[in-house]
């Protein structure tokens, strides 16, 4: 299976570091870059062609948020396919998400694993 190319915009090092260690070692997954705010990201993600297969946007960053970043994305040509790993899946923010363009948003304290699978799935798609 090919791997995925993953860039992950989270502003917490610790969360961060967790979550590379856990996509490239359960998903076939290869994490090729990050951003800790909206800036960073959008400069990141917005170019043609995309960077990578999937972006992994959290909601809330040290600048700017993972909505702004949805915003950004939705005027690209090519983005990448989009995921919100978030602590406030409420459903207001997974409708609100997913209305942004967002592909999936999943809650961190408890979805990680679907995560897992739909990169899986994402994964054996490319092939």
């Amino acid at each position: 299976m090919s791997r995925l190319t993953v860039f992950v915009v989270e502003d917490s090092a610790t969360i961060r570091q967790n979550l590379v260690a856990t996509l490239e070692e359960m998903a076939p997954v290869e994490v090729v870059g990050y951003a800790d705010d909206a800036d960073g990201a959008i400069a990141h993600l917005a170019r043609d062609p995309p960077p990578c297969d999937l972006a992994i946007v959290d909601v809330l960053l040290r600048r700017g948020s993972g909505v702004d970043v949805l915003k950004a994305l939705r005027t690209c040509e090519h983005p990448p396919k989009c995921v919100v790993l978030t602590n406030y899946a409420s459903t207001f923010i997974r409708e609100h998400c997913l209305a942004l363009g967002a592909d999936r948003v999943f809650d961190k304290s408890g979805e990680v694993e679907r995560l897992l699978e739909y990169c899986e799935t994402l994964a054996r798609q490319r092939q």
